[in-house]
């Protein structure tokens, strides 16, 4: 057995999923192998690249012990309600026991048609599949939580989009891949039954501290908040664009899932959008914390049966487990950023102080990653790198001496806060332009550039000058202004 797979979601219910196996590839090859994940899975590198291996992560062998399924789930995609998306190419082959004793889905993404493909292919190709690899491995190095990619293997078959390319299959692995949508999915049915069902498994697998609670559902509720709260705070803090914040793509373990038109920042300005699809900057950067708040409600919504037997109460409570939903965020977000400018302690006024160093980057068009980089020398004394993404700018300047001033009554020496302010603003991220050139060359079939791109993304917090080339914003000619969608 390579896979110890113990398959909870499989008995639930079949009205849950859809049972299939994954369509088989034609000549499947082995493009990338996550070797540190599957460490920490547990799995044997080597039987994973066998010929046996290989056949399981295309989709052409169902491992023992596991239980193909495809997932049903609604969704609001872009505040429009779809009552029925599900696991379009996707199929869940089974929970993994790990060594240290956590659970982890095995996904594999572009298997096939499901019942739930829309008249879809079910399949994806290369470049999205290595995209993926590429981002949500960066996340995972950034300390964010995330869904994460274990392999990805070329089909030898191609996929038709506007014209024919690459096919791939990615092997995802997270701590869950139920979703706000999937709650949604049985209130439009109202099926009272199938939401309890599905509260209970959740609480059992990701929230067993809302077991006890004298209104579990409740606390359900409040803790998905203050997980989305703080992953949100998370992703503002290092310039990160979801892209695609639709309630189906918001994971209730609390992970970042689904990368499709996702982008980081260069020159940082809060309306910056990339994605093809969102024409009106629903999901824009600074947009993030209001739209988590909106797909919350959303769940809200699905769990009101399940709250109160009076309708009234069952509102009250949802609207108090919600309320705590702005303040975690504050928590969270001015934590983050304090620990960007070198802050160790909360005092009133940090908010303004954050927000002038914000509207001082919009108005020069400061680079994100490089600003805060920058000021970790600054800290130190060395304020000429930081000063040159502002171009001379007067507003930066009396930030700096109000920056400086607050500095003057922190505990810490000036070498300790540059250290610390090192380990929260980091010196490398998925640049645009990086990975555009690197995911052109692989599908092209030269793989090195991506591992080259892989080995510096690992190491996001060196200051490393041999990785110059990837801290490098794009030249005008380089700059990315729009990311797509892999279906």
């Amino acid at each position: 057995m390579i896979f110890a797979f113990d398959n909870t979601y499989a008995r639930l219910p079949e009205r849950f999923y859809a049972r299939l196996a994954p369509v088989p590839v034609a000549r499947p090859r082995l493009v990338k192998l996550n070797e540190a994940l599957a460490g920490e899975l547990g799995l044997d590198c080597g039987a994973l690249r066998s010929p046996e291996g290989l056949a399981m992560l295309a989709g052409n062998r169902v491992p023992e012990g596991a239980a193909p399924l495809a997932m049903a789930y609604a969704g609001h995609q872009f505040g429009g309600f779809v009552p029925q998306l599900g696991d379009g190419r996707a199929i869940l082959l089974g929970e993994i026991l790990a060594p240290g004793g956590g659970r982890f889905d095995l996904q594999l993404k572009g298997s096939g048609p499901t019942p739930f493909s829309r008249a879809g292919d079910g399949r994806a190709w290369l470049g999205p599949v290595l995209r993926e690899y590429i981002l949500s491995e960066a996340m995972h190095a950034l300390g964010i939580p995330t869904t994460r990619s274990l392999a990805a293997v070329a089909t030898g078959e191609p996929v038709f989009r506007e014209t024919p390319l690459p096919g791939a299959v990615l092997a995802r692995v997270a701590r869950g891949h139920v979703r706000v949508g999937t709650f949604e999915y049985f209130q439009a049915r109202r099926d009272i039954d199938a939401l309890r069902r599905l509260a209970d498994y959740v609480i059992a697998r990701h929230y067993p501290g809302a077991q006890d609670a004298e209104q579990p559902y409740r606390a359900l509720l409040s803790a998905v908040a203050a997980r989305q709260a703080e992953l949100v705070a998370q992703w503002l803090g290092v310039g990160f664009i979801h892209g695609v914040m639709n309630t189906d793509n918001m994971s209730i373990a609390g992970e970042t899932i689904d990368y499709g038109p996702c982008a980081f920042m260069d020159a940082y300005h809060p309306g910056r959008v990339y994605s093809s699809i969102d024409r009106h900057g629903r999901y824009a950067y600074a947009n993030q914390p209001g739209i988590a708040r909106w797909n919350l409600a959303r769940l809200a919504e699905a769990l009101l049966p399940l709250l109160a037997p009076d309708a009234g109460q069952a509102a009250e409570a949802a609207q108090s487990a919600l309320g705590g939903f702005d303040a975690c965020f504050e928590r969270a977000y001015l934590a983050c950023f304090r620990g960007k400018l070198g802050l160790l302690e909360a005092r009133a006024g940090d908010a303004g102080l954050i927000d002038g160093l914000l509207r001082a980057m919009a108005e020069a068009g400061a680079d994100f990653t490089n600003t805060f980089r920058a000021l970790c020398g600054a800290a130190a004394g060395d304020p000429g790198p930081a000063r040159t993404q502002f171009g001379g700018s007067a507003a930066f300047d009396a930030w700096l001496a109000r920056w400086h001033a607050r500095l003057a009554g922190e505990p810490a020496g000036p070498e300790a806060r540059a250290a610390a302010m090192r380990r929260s603003n980091p010196a490398i991220i998925p640049r645009n332009h990086r990975v555009e050139a690197a995911l052109n060359a692989a599908v092209a079939g030269d793989l090195d550039p991506l591992e080259a791109l892989s080995q510096a993304l690992a190491k996001p917090w060196d200051e490393d000058p041999d990785v110059g080339y990837y801290r490098r914003p794009p030249a005008p000619d380089e700059v990315v202004r729009e990311t797509f969608c892999g279906t």
